[in-house]
């Protein structure tokens, strides 16, 4: 919670510099305006213009996290410091006006402590305390919806003016693939430990005691005692049957092929040691990369859950939401759990490498919320 007033401090903070820094904007357009007339004097006015400009970009990323394109032309810039010196002489006011109102606010308070109604020239009423400080709420309420009012054209104007243009955004965009690649490699090689962990500790140990039962019972010469050992011999090779059918399961579930996510989804809740509570709305299938991604998220949120939280209910809700399709694992558990920890910083990385957000939701105590959003063109 710490953050919020820092950010709101540090927004303040860069719109009070936009408000000083309008001024010298202002006279600039005004003369560069004028001196725009004279053909020789165009570079150094548009050369002018991008210096002011920038630092104005630089002043929205640092203090109100705005970033734009830097590849804009000198004549883009000086038509964005044309709106944007009368936007921070906007700002200027706003700040002239708070400052006034608090030197109004410690005297008129000094006046009411001293017994006098505000003017100082009769004595005050019971009612004058309490319409000044409704008065005042009003004033502090108004100056804030008009600071924020002001950061919002700010940015907005900036992203007008300065793109991001094509080249940024193609620049962006080869960096989020890059970002993206690289999670899905990771992605891989986590399923892939993860595979290998199932079959070392489960199939694996099956196996190992399936041969030593066999091995025991080719070596005995009791024959009950060889019938026993066949039995339970038997018995292990289901057990390591089922434990080889989970694993399969997890790696890709067949259901998921024939007969889409809402069955292969069932089958999950089936399997679940949690009860499980299900509601899928999709009229349509999706394509089958984004039904891969869901059934995932949903998988692994499950197996966190009944291998952490303690939980004794789990609802999963899978829906279709305009071009995106949604789904949201909820558990009654103990709560605490974290995107960057476990299981669930894989699926981070899965539902990003399908141009996703994912959000885990988990105060301590619960509920846990764990949410994917997949785009569905």
């Amino acid at each position: 919670m710490r953050r919020y007033p820092r950010k709101a401090l540090r927004g303040t903070l860069g719109l009070a510099i936009g408000a000083m820094t309008a001024v010298a904007e202002f006279f600039y357009v005004l003369f560069g305006g004028i001196a725009l007339a004279i053909p020789a004097l165009r570079p150094s006015v548009f050369a002018g213009a991008r210096a002011l400009s920038e630092l104005e970009r630089r002043r929205l990323e640092k203090y109100l996290g705005a970033e734009n394109a830097t590849d804009y032309t000198g004549r883009r810039a000086m038509a964005y410091l044309a709106p944007r010196c009368v936007l921070g002489l906007l700002s200027a006011g706003i700040f002239v006006l708070i400052l006034f109102g608090a030197g109004s606010g410690v005297i008129i308070g000094y006046q009411l402590l001293s017994g006098r109604a505000p003017g100082g020239e009769a004595p005050a009423d019971w009612y004058d305390p309490v319409t000044t400080t409704l008065f005042g709420a009003l004033l502090i309420f108004l100056s804030i919806q008009g600071l924020l009012g002001v950061t919002t054209l700010e940015r907005e104007l900036a992203r007008r003016f300065f793109g991001p243009s094509k080249k940024e955004q193609l620049r962006r965009r080869v960096s989020e693939l890059s970002t993206s690649r690289a999670e899905v490699v990771e992605a891989v090689n986590g399923e892939r430990r993860r595979i290998e962990r199932d079959l070392h500790d489960g199939v694996q140990q099956r196996l190992v005691a399936l041969g030593m039962l066999l091995g025991r019972a080719r070596r005995t010469g009791d024959p009950d005692n060889a019938s026993e050992l066949l039995r339970q011999a038997h018995e292990e090779s289901q057990r390591a049957l089922e434990d080889l059918r989970e694993v399969s399961w997890r790696v890709y579930p067949i259901a998921l092929d024939s007969d889409g996510l809402h069955p292969a989804l069932e089958a999950l809740a089936e399997r679940s040691g949690v009860p499980v509570h299900l509601r899928v709305d999709l009229p349509e299938r999706p394509p089958a990369a984004i039904e891969t991604v869901v059934y995932f998220v949903a998988s692994e949120a499950v197996t966190n859950t009944i291998k952490h939280a303690a939980a004794t209910r789990i609802d999963i809700e899978a829906e279709r939401n305009g071009d995106s399709v949604r789904v949201r694992i909820t558990d009654d558990g103990t709560g605490g759990a974290r995107e960057s920890g476990g299981g669930l910083s894989g699926l981070a990385r899965r539902v990003a490498a399908a141009d996703g957000e994912f959000t885990v939701h988990s105060p301590l105590g619960g509920p846990t919320v764990v949410t994917a959003v997949l785009p569905c063109e």
